[in-house]
């Protein structure tokens, strides 16, 4: 079973602009949330254009096909799969033909309850194209369509069929365009309004780059419906027992001058940083940031330590996030493709170097190797995110324990293994400050193995047992 986490958005334009070229845009500013695959969806009267690709957004949409996909409303996604190959039948917007003129669909997020979904929606006589829970998705809600005739309901009855994670839009080939968004606010969406153009989208750089401010949230549980004459109309329709923000979305995931749950990203940052000099003590003689999301982190630190920041890592920005990618062969390779030391900076030096997080390992293990043989005399880590312990079932590639550097080895372990003088954590209650959410509010499963939903929580416990430890959790669901 294939699970993602993606970037989503949609545009509804009451003036004379190109939508298909504002989607594509938009998508640009996306690219960092999904590299493998795009779709751009738009609607013209009551025709629907579909056009997906794989590979990056600049490469798969030309000005020609932009020209094609006509219409003032319309949709578009970035795909990253997190398990198995990446096929054109997982690429997003999904298309259902019924009913009436159909749906287009698109969502961001991991559906827990996935298996049992796709199996109640097949025992209902529908074709299931995909592995992909962004179908299972588009067609409950089809199916809450026929049988309830009304939007509302039909978004409400689907969410409640629903565990896990969705930040979601869609529209219907009678005009109609929706974008809601989970009980618990795993995933962020965000929603704009100009004079003359609608938008929601996964982050606000997605606004940014079309000119759209007054910029909010899509709250958790909450409908959005963008009307034909340009009103928005807001409602919750689910509310969760709690909300449960991803904290990795601040710490990693999302790009740095995004504004999420009122917070900048890059403030947070800057904040993660300082709360790490505030915990440790060095005699280091320079801070070295892992481009490019330990950037701001390494500035807080160098301004609340006083030990002088500079950059001695390269970034190849045609490299793809190694993170991200869907094999851990891919991941290793690219590391030093992606990366280059500069040896004047870094020649007999004791380095702090500054990454966001440490999941497998392999990555960190590549860095300080490249920055030792760059000549530093000792490397110190320190990492803005704390030890991730136990899988993720939300939406980030973190899918069992076996895999987790940190839920197998103690510090010093792991400082053996990667090849590193001193590791210093950040820690949870560091983290939370930084972030300027109460606890509560936040989704910390993946640091505390404290699950918001209750499958996940039963997953996890399966996955500790000695049976499935080496499992990824799509396997276990259906036992």
């Amino acid at each position: 079973m294939k699970k993602e986490a993606c970037g989503v958005l949609g545009i509804r334009s009451f003036g004379d602009r190109q939508i298909s070229r504002m989607i594509y845009n938009g998508l640009i500013t996306l690219q960092h949330r999904g590299q493998e695959s795009s779709g751009i969806a738009t609607l013209n009267e009551s025709e629907i254009h579909l056009e997906k690709k794989m590979g990056l957004v600049a490469e798969s949409f030309s000005e020609s096909t932009l020209s094609e996909l006509k219409g003032r409303l319309g949709i578009g996604h970035v795909r990253y799969s997190t398990a198995g190959k990446s096929a054109l039948v997982e690429a997003q917007p999904f298309k259902i033909s019924y009913p009436k003129r159909g749906i287009v669909f698109a969502h961001n997020g991991n559906l827990v309850n996935s298996i049992d979904l796709r199996r109640n929606i097949s025992a209902n006589g529908r074709l299931i194209e995909s592995t992909c829970d962004s179908e299972l998705i588009a067609h409950a809600i089809s199916e809450e369509l026929i049988r309830t005739k009304d939007m509302e309901r039909a978004v409400t009855n689907t969410m409640n069929r629903l565990e896990g994670s969705y930040s979601a839009g869609f529209f219907t080939g009678e005009g109609d365009m929706i974008a809601f968004r989970d009980p618990h606010g795993f995933r962020p969406l965000c929603l704009g309004k100009n004079c003359d153009t609608c938008m929601f989208a996964s982050e606000s750089v997605a606004m940014d780059i079309n000119g759209i401010s007054n910029v909010k949230d899509v709250e958790p549980g909450e409908m959005l419906t963008i009307h034909e004459d340009g009103s928005m109309e807001r409602k919750r329709l689910v509310t969760g027992k709690r909300k449960a923000h991803c904290m990795f979305e601040y710490v990693y995931f999302s790009r740095v001058d995004s504004m999420m749950g009122g917070k900048s990203v890059y403030d947070v940052r800057v904040k993660l940083g300082e709360n790490l000099a505030k915990t440790y003590q060095s005699d280091a003689d320079i801070i070295i940031p892992v481009p490019d999301t330990a950037r701001a982190a390494a500035r807080g630190i160098s301004e609340k330590s006083g030990i002088p920041l500079a950059e001695g890592l390269i970034k190849n920005t045609y490299i793809h996030r190694t993170f991200i990618m869907p094999e851990q062969r891919m991941r290793d390779v690219s590391v030093g493709m992606k990366l280059n030391p500069i040896r004047s900076v870094l020649k007999d030096k004791h380095v702090i170097l500054v990454d966001d997080s440490i999941v497998r390992g392999t990555t960190s293990r590549g860095l300080i190797e490249m920055v030792k043989r760059a000549g530093a005399k000792k490397v110190d880590m320190w990492v803005t995110c704390p030890p991730i312990i136990s899988p993720c079932f939300y939406g980030i590639d973190i899918s069992s324990h076996a895999e987790l550097i940190a839920a197998n080895n103690s510090v010093p372990e792991m400082e053996k293994m990667i090849g590193v003088e001193k590791l210093c954590y950040q820690t949870i209650e560091g983290l939370v400050n930084a972030l300027g959410f109460r606890k509560s509010e936040l989704c910390l499963a993946c640091l505390t193995g404290e699950y918001p939903t209750p499958l996940a929580q039963k997953l996890s416990d399966k996955l500790k047992t000695q049976k499935t430890l080496g499992k990824r959790y799509w396997e276990i669901e259906g036992d």
